[in-house]
Order: structure tokens, then sequence, then C-alpha cells
């Protein structure tokens, strides 16, 4: 499966701490998430999808949206939770097969995302000895 995704927020800006330990995924990620779901139902026609069990591979292009210094996993928590919370896959778990490469600038951003799900590959947590 691939989808084009905008440019999440920075890890940075995706939580907020409310106070006394409590941290909660702020308005810009939960923005971003919403957005994220209408790409999804979009790009399936208007059908919500039904989330996914399978171990997974999933390969994300991030163009960027400006020239500034970014950390390249930053992209990641928020996109991840995103696809979750849309209903791609049912946890980012079964993610075997993460890569992420850094592509050339275009504004405003985006992510190319190619995920698909790795048959028969249920691996033990903890190896046998």
């Amino acid at each position: 499966m691939e989808i084009t995704l905008p440019y999440p927020p920075s890890v940075n800006r995706y939580w907020r701490a409310i106070g006394r330990g409590r941290v909660i995924i702020s308005r810009e990620g939960r923005d971003y998430r919403r957005k994220v779901g209408y790409v999804i139902i979009d790009s399936r026609e208007g059908e919500l999808p039904e989330p996914t069990t399978e171990r997974l591979a999933v390969t994300i292009k991030a163009y960027m949206p400006d020239r500034r210094r970014r950390d390249l996993d930053n992209v990641l928590k928020a996109t991840l939770d995103a696809l979750q919370n849309g209903g791609m896959f049912e946890d980012d778990e079964q993610i075997d097969d993460l890569r992420i490469t850094r592509e050339e600038v275009e504004p405003p951003g985006r992510l190319e995302i190619f995920m698909e799900e790795i048959p028969d590959a249920r691996k033990p947590l903890v190896a046998d000895t």
C-alpha cells in the first residue's frame, strides 16, 4: 500500500505536559491525526480501512518542508501514531522493518509511505536458548 501524507509536526510539538506528570497529544498533534485520517479515508474511496494484524515493513520518504536542520527520527512518532489511529494497523509494534530516508526540500513537505505485510513473519519476542 502507498499513501502520501502531509509533513508531521515535530515530536517536540506533538506532546504537551499538562501538569502532575500528565502528557497528552497537543492540539497540533490531534489536528495532524485528523488530517491523516482524512487522507486514509480518501485513499480508500470513503471507506474506513480494516486494520491489518500482520507484521509490517514500512518505508518512508520524507520530503522536507524547508532547509532548516531537522532530526529525521522526529518524523516517526506522529506519523506512525496517525497511521495507527487512522486504522492502517492495530499497533505500531507490528512493524518489523522500518526505513526512512531524507529526500529533497519540497514545500510544504510531505511523506511518501510504502507499507507491506510480511506474511508468516511472526517472530518470538525472546529467542530460545
